[in-house]
């Protein structure tokens, strides 16, 4: 909120080409955060062995884009911010905002995530930390972990 009190009454701000843009820059970038955690999470369900929570996993998963990166949810997470910003077309908040959000949440993975897997699965984890990077900018990683798995289907009574 604080963002669009300071953009108010900018002239970027009270541009109409300017918004569309972002706008649609800010719908594209959330379709690829949504897409990269429902194929992370796809693929994460893969290490759930019994009846455990949903998003716990008790196995390590590093097939499919976990064996391209290490956090491909959370890579897409940190998009999040930047494609809320262009939505809203605040120059203040994909500038100074968005990127700051964007920080706390690599912080936050590197001080908290990395560690409780670490603990979790121990030798394992550190071999795989080392043959995978936390996050890849490979063009077959990037297209793995922003492809659209979305299937919109009917569904029709008495059939599922």
């Amino acid at each position: 909120m604080y963002a669009l009190m300071v953009d108010w009454g900018t002239p970027l701000f009270s541009n109409m080409a300017f918004h569309v843009v972002c706008a649609i820059l800010g719908v594209i970038i959330l379709k690829l955060a949504f897409n990269a955690a429902a194929n992370g999470g796809k693929e994460l369900a893969k290490g759930r062995i019994g009846n455990i929570p949903r998003l716990e996993t008790n196995r390590l998963v590093t097939t499919g884009i976990f064996g391209c990166m290490r956090h491909p949810m959370l890579f897409g997470l940190t998009l999040l911010p930047l494609g809320w910003g262009l939505l809203l077309g605040s120059p203040s908040f994909i500038i100074i905002i968005a990127p700051l959000e964007m920080l706390f949440i690599v912080i936050m993975v590197i001080l908290f995530e990395e560690k409780e897997v670490d603990k979790k699965f121990g030798k394992a984890y550190d071999v795989y930390r080392r043959e995978v990077p936390a996050v890849s900018f490979r063009r077959e990683c990037l297209k793995t972990l922003f492809k659209n798995n979305f299937k919109f289907t009917k569904n029709i009574k008495g059939k599922r």
